[in-house]
């Protein structure tokens, strides 16, 4: 039995990605800082803060400018900041919906990621459960909804990603051992059956470092994470995309043969050996089979 797991672009074992919420003006601090060390970040924005003309919030031009021109990625975060599951199903939809209305139109993008405006999914009010949420945002085109309050610090890629867990908040006071842990990770060396890919991924809120006056925190992070041969940095809707296009990957039942149905290139290990397949093509691998 052959061991296959996914690798990230150019065979890269590891990723990192960012996730910031509610579109506050220190936004344009923390940019600035991910960009000065090359790592992408998703920002979960409501159309009620865009619409408010609240000196606290981004402007439509500083989103376009600070985020959808530099490449990062722009996200639901609801239209007023709705626990999804504190109110009825048909609220909730129209929370979501009016959310990536609101985006879509207001910037002229299609926007398919998520974080949940307030507590995640996990229990049942008002008539609205986890399942049903989950439901709902597969049906409004949500691709996937980052979540918050526990810890992922095993670094992996969720198995749900309507409940997107990551790896820890930037003031998590273990912080600094976790990056230590993922950068001294070789998951080449690990045991066969534990190469799998890992995920470094931070969320939190860009004025929280203005109220604690502690910037130099997110510096070190990046710095400590940036520039490293083995990581992919990333978006949210590029890992996403990206591991979408591996799960389509069509494999024969002997195993030998692959074949990329997706416009993605794809890379893959196959113990131990490196593998790379664009899109509409086919490829054999070959293995032993004593």
């Amino acid at each position: 039995m052959k061991y296959r797991y996914l690798r990230y672009p150019e065979g890269r074992t590891k990723a990192v990605t960012f996730s910031y919420d509610d579109g506050s003006v220190f936004d344009k601090r923390l940019v600035e800082i991910f960009d000065k060390y090359g790592v992408k970040a998703t920002f979960n924005i409501g159309t009620s803060t865009i619409e408010s003309k609240n000196s606290f919030y981004l402007s439509k031009a500083e989103i376009k400018e600070y985020i959808i021109d530099r490449a990062h990625e722009l996200a639901v975060h609801g239209e007023k900041h709705v626990a999804l599951t504190a109110v009825s199903p048909i609220d909730a939809i129209k929370e979501v919906l009016f959310g990536r209305l609101g985006l879509e139109e207001t910037f002229d993008i299609t926007v398919r990621g998520m974080a949940y405006p307030d507590a995640p999914p996990t229990y049942c009010h008002n008539g609205n459960t986890a399942e049903g949420v989950k439901r709902q945002l597969a049906d409004l085109g949500i691709a996937y909804s980052r979540s918050a309050g526990e810890k992922n610090e095993q670094f992996r890629l969720p198995n749900d990603w309507y409940i997107w867990m990551p790896t820890a908040h930037h003031d998590d006071p273990a912080i600094f051992e976790y990056i230590d842990s993922f950068l001294a990770l070789d998951v080449d060396k690990r045991y066969c059956s534990a190469r799998w890919p890992r995920l470094f991924y931070i969320w939190g809120h860009s004025y929280e470092f203005d109220r604690k006056n502690n910037w130099e925190r997110i510096e070190e992070i990046c710095e400590k994470l940036s520039g490293k041969d083995d990581t992919w940095y990333a978006t949210n809707i590029e890992i996403y995309d990206y591991v979408k296009a591996y799960e389509s990957l069509i494999i024969s039942a002997d195993g030998t043969r692959v074949y990329n149905p997706t416009l993605i290139k794809v890379w893959f290990d196959v113990d131990g050996t490196l593998f790379s397949v664009a899109p509409g093509e086919h490829i054999r691998v070959s293995i032993d089979k004593n």
